[in-house]
C-alpha cells in the first residue's frame, strides 16, 4: 500500500509514534528502521488521521483497481520477478509540485531478477493519480533506465497510466521527454520491453512504441494518440476504446503489439519465456542454462511426425519426415510453422506478432542449444506474398536481432510481391526497402534456406547471397528465377502463342513452360553460379543448418565506417 502525506514534515527525533510505525510497515511492505520512520516525519500523518482511516482509503483505491479488472503496482511485480529479489528504488520520492504528497509519485522503480538474470524495472501505480507521469515520476524511470544501460541488463515497463500529470505542466511533458531520449539512446544496448496493463494514451505511447517488444492484455491494455471522446469531439465519429486501441487491435491491425495474451499472469509468464532467448545486453550471449534447458528438452511426437521412409532421426529429437510438409505442387499451400517445429529444438519456437502480417512468421527459437532468430515467409497466407507489413515486421524483428547478436536463419518459399494498385499507392517500393536494408547491414550470421519458390526481387530480399548471406541451401525441387513459368512465358513468348490457333496454343504454351522450368527453374543454375552454396537433401536441413551456425559462431563483419545509413523509414 501507499502512504498518503498530506504534509511531510522532517523530525529527528527519537519518539516515534508506534501506530505511525506500524502504518510505514504495512505501506513500505517491509520492516522500516526507526531512523527512517523518522526521516519520513510522519507523526503527523494525514492531518492525525487515524490508521484506520488511513487504511480504508487506501483499501478503497485497491478495489477499484481491482473493479478494473486490473492488478496493483507491486503485484505485478511479485508476478514477473524472482521471489524477494526486489530492490526498491526512490521509494520515498514525492512531487515537488502539488501540495498532496504521496509516496513512490506514482511508480515504482528497482532492480530484481528473473530467472536469476538481472532486470531493471519499473511499474505505474495507477492508485496514484491514476499513474500519471510527473517530473518526479519522471526521473524515477530516467534513473532506472540509465543504471540499467551501464550494469547492462534488460528494461522492463510496466505501463497503467492517464498520460502526463496535468497540473504539472510543462515539467510532465519534459519528463517524457527525456524517457523517450533513452529509450532511443539505449536501444540496441539493451532489450527493452513494455507491458501495457492500463491505458498509455497520447504522447505516453511513444515510450512502449520505442521499445522492442510490447506486451499487451485482453480487455484491459488501451493504447491510442486521441482517445474515443477526442475523436467524437473532432471527426463526430463514435468509437469505444476497445475498438479504437485495445489489445487486438494492436496485434491484428496496427501491428503495435508482439504479444496478445488473456489475463496479466498470462502476460508475466510470457514476457518471461521471451527473456529465456535474450542477451542481457549487446556484449553478452544468451546464457546456458536457458540453451541447456532448449536443448535437454524431451522429444515430442505429434501424429503429424510419424516416421516414414527418408526421414531424419536425430538422437535428440523425433523423426520427422520435413519433405512430407511441403506438398510437391508448387500452387498448394501449407503451414510454414510446421516445417520451423521440425527444425528448431523441441518446443522452442517462440512467435513474435502472430497475428500481424500472418503471411510471413517471425520468432525466437533454439537450434541445438543455439538461440536464433527465424524469418519465413507463409504460403499458407496471401501465397507466402511480402506485402508492406510483412516488409516492416520482418525488417524491424531482424534489425532487433542484429543489434543484439542472434543468428538469422530464414526459410523461403516467396512467390513475389503481393500485388495491386493499394499495396503500389500505400508505398510497397518504400516499405518493401526497409526489408531489403534489414538483410543487407545485419553484420550476424545469415543462414538461407530455400524451400520451394524464390522468385524476383522477393528472392533477393529474402536473406540472399547477394544481401550477404553467410550460408544459401536449396531443396532439390526449389524454384529460382525471374518468374514463375506461366509469367515468363506469357511475356517472352505472348505474341507468337498469340499467332497458333486456338486449338494448338495451349499445347505449345505447355511445351514452352516445361522447357522453361527445366532450363530456369532449379536451383542447379543458381548453384553453378555460386549464388546456393549447397543443395541438400529436405531431411538433412537441420543437420546443415547446425553446422552452419557452428561455423559463424565467431563471425565478425564491420560496415564501411560512417555515422550511420539512413534507413527508407
Amino acid at each position: 500500500m501507499k502512504l498518503v502525506i498530506t504534509n511531510v514534515i522532517l523530525r529527528a527525533t527519537s519518539e516515534v509514534n508506534i501506530e505511525v510505525k506500524k502504518v510505514c510497515n504495512r505501506v513500505l511492505g517491509k520492516t522500516v528502521d526507526v531512523s527512517v520512520c523518522d526521516a519520513l516525519g510522519v507523526l503527523d500523518v494525514l492531518d492525525g488521521r487515524p490508521e484506520q482511516v488511513l487504511l480504508s482509503e487506501e483499501k478503497s483505491k485497491f478495489e477499484l483497481q481491482a473493479r478494473s479488472g486490473k492488478k496493483t503496482a507491486r503485484a505485478r511485480l511479485e508476478l514477473l520477478l524472482d521471489a524477494e529479489s526486489f530492490e526498491e528504488f526512490d521509494q520515498l520520492a514525492t512531487s515537488p509540485f502539488l501540495e498532496k504528497k504521496e509516496l513512490t509519485d506514482g511508480v515504482v522503480t528497482g532492480f530484481g531478477t528473473v530467472a536469476g538474470r538481472k532486470v531493471a524495472v519499473y511499474a505505474q501505480d495507477f492508485t496514484i493519480k491514476g499513474g500519471s507521469l510527473g517530473k518526479r515520476h519522471a526521473e524515477k524511470i530516467c534513473k532506472i533506465m540509465d543504471l540499467a544501460a551501464k550494469v547492462g541488463c534488460p528494461i522492463i515497463g510496466i505501463i497503467d497510466s492517464g498520460g502526463a500529470r496535468i497540473d504539472e505542466g510543462i515539467h510532465a511533458l519534459a519528463g517524457y521527454g527525456n524517457i523517450f531520449t533513452r529509450n532511443c539512446r539505449y536501444s540496441g544496448v539493451v532489450p527493452q520491453i513494455s507491458l501495457i496493463l492500463g491505458p498509455c494514451a497520447g504522447g505516453a505511447v511513444y515510450s512502449p512504441a520505442l521499445t522492442d517488444f510490447i506486451f499487451t492484455t485482453q480487455g484491459i491494455s488501451h493504447l491510442f494518440i486521441t482517445g474515443p471522446q477526442v475523436i467524437e469531439q473532432v471527426l463526430h465519429q463514435t468509437i469505444t476504446k476497445e475498438a479504437l486501441g485495445g489489445a487486438q487491435v494492436h496485434a491484428q491491425q496496427s501491428g503495435v503489439a508482439h504479444v496478445v495474451t488473456q489475463t496479466e499472469e498470462a502476460c508475466f509468464v510470457q514476457v518471461k519465456k521471451l527473456l529465456e532467448y535474450l542477451p542481457s545486453n549487446y556484449l553478452q550471449g544468451v546464457p546456458a542454462a536457458a540453451q541447456v534447458a532448449f536443448a535437454d528438452r524431451p522429444p515430442c511426437n505429434p501424429p503429424e511426425r510419424a516416421l516414414q521412409d527418408g526421414c531424419q532421426r536425430d538422437n535428440a529429437f523425433s523423426p520427422v519426415c520435413i519433405s512430407s510438409l511441403v506438398p510437391k505442387n508448387f500452387n498448394q499451400g501449407y503451414d510454414i510453422k510446421k516445417v520451423i517445429d521440425a527444425l528448431v529444438d523441441n518446443n522452442s519456437f517462440y512467435e513474435i506478432q502472430e497475428l500481424f502480417a500472418p503471411n510471413i512468421v517471425t520468432g525466437f527459437a533454439f537450434i541445438d542449444g543455439m538461440s536464433v532468430g527465424i524469418v519465413a515467409n507463409q504460403p499458407a497466407v496471401k501465397a507466402g506474398t511480402i506485402d508492406i507489413d510483412a516488409s516492416c515486421k520482418a525488417a524491424r524483428f531482424i534489425r532487433f536481432c542484429d543489434s543484439f547478436g542472434l543468428p538469422i536463419v530464414s526459410l523461403v518459399d516467396v512467390p513475389g510481391y503481393l500485388p495491386g494498385v493499394e499495396q503500389e499507392h500505400n508505398g510497397i517500393i518504400r516499405h518493401g526497402a526497409k526489408l531489403l536494408y534489414a538483410y543487407a547491414t545485419a553484420t550476424v550470421p545469415k543462414i538461407t534456406v530455400i524451400l520451394r519458390k524464390a522468385f524476383g526481387g522477393a528472392y533477393i530480399v529474402m536473406g540472399s547471397k547477394e544481401l550477404g548471406a553467410d550460408f544459401n541451401f536449396s531443396w532439390p525441387s526449389a524454384q529460382i528465377a525471374v518468374l514463375g513459368a506461366k509469367a515468363a512465358v506469357s511475356i517472352m513468348y505472348g505474341k507468337k502463342l498469340a499467332k497458333i490457333e486456338d486449338g494448338e496454343r495451349a499445347a505449345q504454351a505447355a511445351l514452352l513452360e516445361s522447357k522453361y522450368t527445366k532450363d530456369f527453374l532449379n536451383p542447379v543454375v543458381a548453384a553453378s553460379s555460386g549464388y546456393i552454396d549447397a543443395i541438400i537433401e529436405p531431411s538433412q536441413t537441420r543437420h546443415h543448418i547446425i553446422r552452419a551456425l557452428n561455423f559463424t559462431a565467431d563471425k565478425v563483419e564491420r560496415l564501411p565506417a560512417r555515422k550511420h545509413g539512413n534507413m527508407p523509414l
